[in-house]
């Protein structure tokens, strides 16, 4: 089958043994790849009441039919497992150089299941998996881990997915670190790796993807460069990566401030925006695998405190311990992003535990002997004494590892009304009450509050519909009406972008027809716009009735009470969205009943009659 490699790979940790299988061609063509495919694997192998942290549980590494071939931000990979956060679906993804190596080296996909007896590493090369023991490098952080492995196996262009302390310890928000600390970060899959003993996933390819039609590929991926590239929020990402967002975000009040509550902080922005950045630490540097935009940064800190040079925060980690926390320090804000991605937590559900924290200690709910520090607003010192408190699971930071949702239900006191979480998955950085099509997006999400998962907003802001090309027009982003099928149009989107593991950023001058467009050529499979938008609609579908396995109900499709408060300053002052509206609105236009369980008739559109 063009586009694919052909294997999947399953290794039972238990029992020591690695199997090869063909790949489902019915399950590729249905859903295509990536998280589409993922999560079918979950779907048929994980049942709804297993515990994410059980050997039991499953964790998917797995790419698309793009991976390896020359269209443009190819970079990503997709892990796919039952988060140990939220108890439900999880897909979380990663760039760099790690996906098209994997690729290469012979497989589309790897499943693994069961637990070692003790710490070990997987070596992935010329379509062979061996099972290695890793007892040496538990406890390394995930930069010494890549290193370490890299030299035990005497080649410096290995690729290394791997987990640091905080998945050893099996904090509830530990990512999968690889490369330049890229991180599939949310959700907690680096526990679930922690669970297993599965210290990383190493890798090495040189192997070939057949693609059907080689000029027709470069021909889709010269017009989509092209578009890109005059993208007008996409053009901003090669000078001032996605940190430029701080420049104007504020205006909107799309940036949250002090957990949730403060609706504008022009000067906190300002000090700590892209524009900033460029002019005082970054660095030239290379960007991912294919990538022309280069919107990772590489930083230069030359003294001080926080000298420092690596990797540097993009957009939602400068909120997350920047404009969350009212820490305007820019070289702070740096450290912290490198100790987080070190210890391996997700930055943003990190920043939004600590922002939870300040508040309960400003409220006198935490005192500073239960803290260990002084839990001020933009306090430099205590914002990094809970990084790493939380990745190592000591103090404080060992219950606040385990997520606002559970953390507020021990905390207790009245703090569960500004634990700002969706079926226990942190906010993302990107206001509702600024742009009410994410209501239903962060409401519904298969994940639980998800901005990648459903970036409506840039659709509110001018971006094209993905299925017609064309503007949706004047549209009053504080109202009700037609938010709905924005945020379909944007789940299913995110759905076939995360399939392909195309890069979602980059994505936003790509429409479906596109999409078929590059799918056809690489696949000879006959594609077209109508095609990809249902394919995207069919996996949000399958994701959202394996959360019913979970447990989830219309019960869970809620906000928490901080959102549904307006707040005092900034353009969006005084707002709070119509969110029963909005949510029976979306319920109706997905196909769904009142209770959110989509409707005989529409599985059978899907094809999902099985499910």
């Amino acid at each position: 089958m063009f586009g694919y490699m052909g294997t999947i790979a399953r290794v039972d940790l238990t029992h020591g043994q690695v199997k090869y299988e063909p790949l489902d061609e019915e399950a590729a063509r249905a859903f295509i790849g990536g998280a589409g495919y993922g999560t079918k694997i979950i779907y048929d192998e994980v049942p709804g009441d297993t515990d994410p942290l059980s050997p039991q549980n499953k964790v998917v590494f797995i790419t698309g039919p793009l991976t390896g071939t020359s269209f443009p931000t190819t970079t990503r990979y997709e892990v796919c497992t039952k988060s140990p956060l939220t108890n439900m679906w999880l897909a979380t993804s990663s760039a760099g150089w790690w996906a098209r190596d994997f690729k290469l080296a012979g497989f589309d996909g790897l499943i693994v299941e069961g637990k070692a007896e003790k710490p070990v590493y997987l070596w992935m090369t010329d379509g062979k998996v061996e099972i290695r023991d890793a007892s040496h490098l538990w406890g390394l952080d995930s930069d010494q881990t890549q290193e370490a492995i890299r030299n035990e196996l005497g080649d410096k262009d290995i690729k290394v997915s791997c987990i640091g302390p905080a998945g050893e310890k099996q904090v509830r928000l530990a990512s999968i670190m690889n490369d330049e600390q890229r991180a599939a970060g949310r959700g907690g899959a680096g526990a679930v790796m922690g669970s297993k003993n599965l210290k990383a996933v190493a890798v090495r390819g040189d192997r070939k993807v057949a693609v059907a039609d080689e000029a027709g590929l470069r021909e889709v991926a010269r017009r989509v460069r092209e578009a890109i590239k005059h993208h007008p929020v996409v053009s901003q990402f090669t000078p001032y990566g996605t940190a430029s967002l701080l420049e104007h975000s504020w205006v909107s009040g799309d940036t949250p401030n002090m957990n949730w509550a403060k609706g504008e902080w022009r000067e906190g922005c300002e000090k700590l925006n892209g524009r900033t950045m460029a002019e005082t630490i970054l660095v030239p540097h290379a960007g991912c695998h294919g990538c022309f935009i280069r919107c990772a940064r590489w930083i230069k800190i030359d003294k001080g405190r926080f000298a420092m040079e690596g990797p540097g925060p993009e957009y939602e980690t400068l909120c997350a311990f920047g404009t969350m926390l009212m820490n305007d320090n820019l070289e702070a804000v740096c450290w912290a992003n490198d100790l987080a991605n070190r210890l391996g937590v997700d930055t943003i559900s990190t920043g939004s535990a600590i922002a939870f924290a300040m508040e309960c200690y400003q409220r006198g709910i935490i005192t500073r002997e239960e803290a260990g520090c002084e839990l001020t607003w933009g306090n430099v010192d205590a914002i990094i004494e809970m990084i790493d408190q939380i990745g190592n699971a000591r103090g404080l930071g060992a219950l606040l590892g385990q997520g606002v949702k559970r953390a507020s239900a021990a905390i207790g006191k009245g703090s569960e009304d500004f634990a700002v979480h969706v079926k226990g998955m942190e906010v993302p950085y990107h206001d509702p009450r600024a742009y009410t099509s994410m209501v239903p997006v962060y409401a519904t999400g298969t994940r639980g509050a998800c901005h990648m998962h459903g970036a409506a907003f840039v659709m509110e802001q001018g971006a094209p519909r993905p299925d017609t090309g064309q503007p949706v027009g004047e549209i009053d982003r504080f109202s009700r009406e037609g938010k709905a099928i924005l945020a379909i149009l944007a789940q299913d989107k995110a759905s076939v972008v995360d399939s392909l593991t195309l890069c979602m950023i980059c994505s936003d001058g790509m429409i479906f027809a596109d999409i078929a467009e590059a799918l056809q050529a690489v696949t000879g499979e006959p594609w077209d716009a109508a095609r990809v938008g249902k394919a995207g609609e069919r996996i949000t579908t399958l994701q959202r009735l394996y959360d019913l396995k979970c447990g989830v109900t219309a019960a869970d499709d809620r906000f928490p009470r901080r959102l549904l408060e307006a707040v005092p300053d900034g353009s969006h002052a005084g707002r709070v969205p119509d969110f029963e509206y909005m949510i029976q609105d979306y319920y109706r236009e997905r196909g769904w009943d009142t209770n959110g369980v989509p409707k005989p008739e529409k599985l059978a559109e899907l094809g999902l009659e099985w499910a």
